[in-house]
């Protein structure tokens, strides 16, 4: 469950000069960092253990790279853990990395992003380091608005 205090939170920590504020829907914010340069949505996920993860949808406008799906675990994984993210009814499988996660490529970045514009929750879940599993749940209430925006937030630069 995302909770709204935990994705403040995140929001605050930033550098303020680096990051503009694009908004902020439901459960889902947008950013554009000019120094960079790129934009991104975002969503925050915190256990009820204080554990914390997130999920970006990333754009680099220099790199031409738009649309990167990028997800912070709430936990780290064990080495060669499969890492699944279910959108909706679709699966994918992660590239994964301790806690980092990302899609395999961009047609795969295209999908999730499809499939993240009609589904409801997304689900992130892996086997941790003490070899038990865990899910990160999100709402995706406000998402298809804040990649939008933070592909919008791009055009800008």
């Amino acid at each position: 469950m995302i909770r709204w205090l935990a994705l403040v939170a995140l929001i605050a920590t930033a550098p303020l000069a680096a990051k503009e504020s694009l908004g902020v829907f439901a459960d889902w914010a947008a950013f554009r960092d000019v120094e960079t340069p790129r934009c991104y949505a975002i969503a925050q996920y915190t256990t009820d253990e204080d554990e914390t993860g997130y999920t970006t949808v990333g754009t680099w406008p220099e790199l031409d790279v738009r649309g990167q799906v990028h997800v912070r675990l709430s936990r780290e994984t064990l080495p060669g853990a499969r890492v699944r993210m279910r959108v909706g009814s679709r699966r994918f499988d992660l590239t994964a990395q301790g806690q980092q996660a990302w899609s395999k490529n961009k047609a795969m970045d295209a999908a999730i992003i499809a499939a993240m514009r009609s589904a409801r929750t997304m689900r992130v879940s892996s086997v941790g380091m003490d070899r038990r599993a865990f899910a990160d749940t999100y709402t995706l209430e406000g998402a298809a608005t804040a990649m939008d925006a933070a592909l919008v937030g791009c055009a800008e630069l």
